[in-house]
């Protein structure tokens, strides 16, 4: 399965080019699930487990590797499909990194990694509901035939909310109450294709007292600032800032930074990058596109000391 991830540092490239590549796996079933291989820091077959007794349900047991331990989180369990009566012999765990934090999934057969563009990338149905562990659909091309697959992409962030308890609370050494009075009404768009996401942030921003606005892709908030700048509003007096996540359909948050700096009228909007991409990548990457700040998902009180911190520049 190596072959699968031997030139993931090449792969990195694609991410501020508006392309990606996901790691297309089934949860034994018919249909076929991805993740962005970027997350991805390798795919093996499943180890011996150790059991953690009163774990959340979704949690198999914990893997030694080498010499860390890393939860297994049945991906198909937690997703809400029934449990296979035994264990399939193609199972396999795929090792990611989220919110700075090491998780291994349990999935059925790995099959292979796609290259495509954010531009095929689709938000799933609205009849889907608010309930649903999607993130995005797209459609690939069978490797063994010409048939065309329909791929759904997994909201992780979803999943590991469900199963880790995130606190959106913002610590008392943290905020400024000095600052709290000039935030009132102040407001910030938030992009993020992932509820869950969105939720968390919104949780902490609702402290401040702010106005929070939310766009579910790079595109949707591209429009939304050209339409405010075809208006006559100053975009950068308008926000206090945007919070924009890297991977998103239609237009990922390289790819919007790039566009709103390039515009004369836009290029001033404070930017900050909100994602659970590997930081060490990230911080190159905001300094290419122009980013004002990079933080690494999910963070209350670094979200809230960046937003303090811009409204002291504002002083």
């Amino acid at each position: 399965m190596s072959s699968v991830l031997n030139s993931v540092d090449k792969r990195t490239q694609l991410v501020g080019e508006n392309r990606l590549e996901l790691l297309l796996f089934t949860l034994n079933s018919r249909q076929t699930f991805a993740i962005n291989v970027f997350k991805v820091k390798e795919v093996l077959k499943l180890p011996i487990m150790t059991s953690l007794p009163g774990s959340h349900p979704s949690i198999r047991g914990v893997a030694s590797l080498r010499g860390l331990s890393v939860p297994v989180i049945d991906l198909r369990q937690a997703i809400g499909f029934p449990k296979p009566r035994e264990e399939q012999s193609e199972a396999n765990l795929i090792i990611t990194e989220y919110n700075r934090s090491t998780q291994g999934f349990l999935v059925g057969e790995v099959r292979n990694i796609v290259n495509t563009a954010w531009t095929e990338i689709q938000p799933p149905p609205k009849t889907t509901g608010r309930s649903t562990y999607l993130t995005a659909i797209t459609k690939v091309q069978d490797q063994d035939s010409d048939a065309i697959r329909l791929v759904e992409i997994i909201d992780v962030e979803k999943v590991l909310a469900e199963i880790v308890d995130y606190d959106v609370s913002i610590s008392d050494n943290v905020l400024d109450d000095s600052l709290l009075p000039i935030l009132q009404g102040k407001k910030i768009l938030i992009v993020d294709d992932s509820s869950t996401a969105r939720q968390q942030v919104k949780g902490t921003l609702s402290q401040l007292g702010v106005e929070v606005i939310e766009c579910f892709d790079g595109l949707m908030a591209l429009n939304l600032l050209k339409q405010w700048r075809d208006e006559g509003l100053d975009v950068a007096q308008e926000l206090l800032m945007m919070i924009t996540d890297a991977e998103m359909p239609e237009m990922d948050g390289y790819k919007l930074t790039h566009e709103v700096r390039n515009d004369p009228l836009m290029k001033e909007l404070y930017i900050t990058l909100n994602t659970s991409l590997s930081g060490s990548f990230n911080e190159a990457m905001v300094e290419k596109v122009g980013c004002d700040r990079f933080i690494s998902k999910f963070q209350p009180d670094l979200l809230v000391g960046v937003i303090q911190e811009r409204v002291r520049q504002l002083l």
